[in-house]
C-alpha cells in the first residue's frame, strides 16, 4: 500500500491520462456486452458532448493541481487535519480512512448541495439531462461545476490532512468509479446488490439520474455508498421504471448539443416535479401532469 501512495505522489501525467481514457474505454466496450438498457442510440454522436465535457474538466484541473500540491504539502508539514490527529494505525486503515472522507468532502457533500441550491443545481444540471446514460456521462459535468468540485476537494485536503499521493490517488479512483457506475452494464443483480453495500454499483447510481424527485435526490455517492445509508438519501427503484433526464427540462435535441449544455444554467428555473407515479409516455411528449 505504501508503495502505490509512493507511486502516486510522482505519477506522471501521461499515465494518469491512461487511466481516465483507458477506463472509459474499457467500460464502453463492455456495454456493448452486457448492457443495462439495449436501447439503440447513436452512442458516437451521444458521446461528443460529453467527451467535449471531459475535456474542458481535464483543462480546468490541470493547471488548477498545483493547489491541491500546495495544500497537501502545508498539511503535512504543520500536522494540520483528520488523519494527521490519528494514533497509530496500520497504514491500510490510515489509506481508507483518508480516502472515505476525501470521498464524503469531496464528493458526497458537495453533490448533496448541489442538488438543494437552486444556482448550484442549475449548474449540475448538465450532467443530468442526458437521456441515454453510459460512462461517457461521468464527466459531462460544465465547467463551472468542475470549479465547485475542485473547491471542495481542497477543502476536504485541509480537513482531512492527506499526502498528495494520497490526494491523487482519491481522484484517479473518483474518476474511475464514476465511468464504472454510470457504465451502461448489467452486472448479476445479486453481484451489484452486494457491491453496492461498500462501493456505488451501476443499479445504484442509475436510480440518481431517474428524471423525476424523489429519486433524482438520492443516491448521490461517488465512490462509496456508506454515506447515502449513514444520511439516509439511499433508494432503490426498479429498472422497468427508471427514465432519464430531468422532467422540466425535456428536450433531446437541445440536451445533446455543446452550445445548449453551456449556457443551460443561465436559463429560468423550473422547479423539479415530484411524481410517485412513473409515466414514460407523458415525458417522452415533453407534457408532464401535475
Amino acid at each position: 500500500m505504501e508503495n502505490l501512495i509512493n507511486y502516486f505522489e510522482t505519477i506522471p501525467k501521461l499515465h494518469r491520462l491512461i487511466f481516465i481514457v483507458g477506463g472509459l474505454a474499457l467500460f464502453w466496450s463492455i456495454e456493448s456486452i452486457i448492457p443495462f438498457f439495449s436501447t439503440k442510440y447513436k452512442k458516437w454522436q451521444h458521446a461528443l458532448p460529453n467527451i467535449f465535457f471531459t475535456i474542458t474538466t481535464l483543462l480546468i484541473n490541470i493547471p488548477l493541481a498545483i493547489i491541491f500540491l500546495k495544500s497537501s504539502d502545508w498539511v503535512m508539514a504543520n500536522d494540520f487535519g483528520i488523519l494527521n490527529w490519528l494514533p497509530d494505525v496500520p497504514f491500510i486503515v490510515y489509506v481508507f480512512i483518508g480516502l472515505l472522507l476525501m470521498d464524503l468532502i469531496g464528493a458526497y457533500i458537495p453533490h448533496y448541495i448541489e442538488h438543494k441550491v437552486k444556482p448550484l443545481w442549475m449548474i449540475h444540471l448538465v450532467h443530468h439531462t442526458d437521456h441515454n446514460v453510459d460512462a461517457t456521462t461521468a464527466n459531462r459535468h460544465h465547467p463551472l461545476e468542475s470549479i465547485i468540485r475542485f473547491v471542495f476537494t481542497t477543502l476536504g485536503i485541509f480537513v482531512v490532512g492527506v499526502p498528495i499521493g494520497m490526494v491523487l490517488l482519491y481522484q484517479t479512483l473518483s474518476v474511475v468509479a464514476t465511468q464504472f457506475n454510470h457504465a451502461n452494464i448489467q452486472l448479476p443483480p445479486k453481484v451489484d446488490y452486494v457491491l453496492s453495500f461498500l462501493i456505488v454499483s451501476p443499479d445504484m447510481h442509475k436510480v440518481h439520474h431517474h428524471y423525476v424527485m424523489p429519486y433524482t435526490d438520492s443516491n448521490f455517492g461517488n465512490i462509496f455508498s456508506v454515506w447515502d445509508r449513514l444520511f439516509g438519501t439511499f433508494k432503490k427503484l426498479d429498472k422497468k421504471h427508471l427514465i432519464y433526464g430531468v422532467d422540466v427540462f425535456p428536450d433531446k435535441i437541445s440536451n445533446g448539443k455543446i452550445l445548449d449544455l453551456l449556457i443551460q444554467p443561465f436559463q429560468k428555473y423550473d422547479k423539479p416535479t415530484i411524481m410517485p407515479q412513473h409515466d414514460p409516455e407523458t415525458f417522452k411528449s415533453g407534457q408532464l401532469k401535475s
